[in-house]
């Protein structure tokens, strides 16, 4: 653990991405703020560094609390990034995974026209709600 901590291998270590080329590319597509800041992937992270990831539909928001190199297990992840992510911005996540889940019998095909525009009126009204 040094002191110069680049930061797409300090995102990746931290496992906010799964591989340190997302983490490279995402610095790369703006989605990744320092401070403020759009970072290029070659930017070190120090110590109290606040970090802004934008995962759309959700910004997500951290704090650097110690610096790593290597891939942590996910348990000491929090010794080393505070999240400091809004509620409002974490209901946003909330949101997608309650979306209406229609299930059809196994075997039964794609549905009929009829079928579909029952299903996305359902979908609709639910929205609605």
């Amino acid at each position: 653990m040094g002191e110069v901590v680049r930061i797409d291998k300090f995102l990746w270590s931290v496992r906010l991405f799964k591989t340190r080329s997302l983490a490279a590319e995402a610095c790369e597509k703006h989605r990744v703020l320092m401070n403020s800041m759009e970072v290029k992937p070659s930017r070190t992270v120090r110590v109290g560094d606040k970090l802004t990831i934008k995962k759309l539909p959700v910004v997500y928001s951290y704090e650097v609390v110690a610096l790593v190199d290597n891939r942590q297990p996910a348990a000491k992840v929090k010794e080393y990034i505070a999240d400091v992510t809004p509620r409002e911005e974490l209901d946003k996540a909330e949101i997608n995974r309650k979306t209406v889940f229609v299930q059809r019998d196994r075997g039964t095909g794609r549905p009929t026209k009829k079928e579909r525009r029952s299903i996305e009126s359902v979908m609709i009204n639910y929205h609605s709600i």
